[in-house]
């Protein structure tokens, strides 16, 4: 595996608890950090089968700009964002750092970190596979029937299933 980050993206913003963080906003750094497999990317020296820094900074800076009352909701924000636009992302860690927090003393920073690892393997054939667990799931756009799906339960409980074995009970 493979790891794509970019550090220290500085944003004016206007998150925090209190009325007057609101109001007149403070700096924050945002630090990505992902791991991926970026061998064919390589090779191949094509931008689309990588993470674009580009793009990240993007989600990045569209999270930044909602005001939210807690870091907590930002990071959340962003790693949600990265997860819509690459469905190739193994593991992910997003953290958020509010820099000179008014704490009525000296601060250099508060900070919130989320991560992911969406690396799992099949409950059938156990084959590696990418779950994201949650509606930004490659998963979702596979139709099962009801019954099937409850079957599937009985022998799998909520482990994920392998796009293949998914489909052979897809039909």
């Amino acid at each position: 595996m493979s790891v794509i980050a970019i550090e220290g993206m500085r944003f004016r913003a206007h998150h925090g608890f209190y009325e007057e963080e609101q109001i007149l906003g403070g700096d924050y750094t945002v630090d990505v950090f992902i791991t991926t497999n970026f061998a064919k990317a390589s090779v191949e020296d094509d931008l689309s089968k990588t993470i674009n820094y580009e793009t990240l900074y993007l989600i990045c800076e569209a999270a930044m700009k909602k005001n939210s009352r807690l870091l907590e909701n930002v990071a959340d924000r962003i790693a949600l964002g990265i997860k819509y636009q690459f469905r190739f992302v193994r593991e992910m860690t997003v953290r958020v750092k509010k820099l000179n927090p008014p704490l009525g003393g000296r601060v250099d920073s508060a900070w919130v970190e989320v991560e992911g690892n969406f690396s799992k393997k099949c409950a059938r054939c156990e084959r590696p596979l990418l779950c994201y667990g949650d509606k930004t799931c490659w998963c979702m756009n596979t139709k099962v029937y009801r019954k099937t799906l409850e079957q599937m339960k009985t022998h799998y409980g909520n482990k994920c299933l392998c796009e293949e074995c998914l489909k052979f009970f897809a039909g």
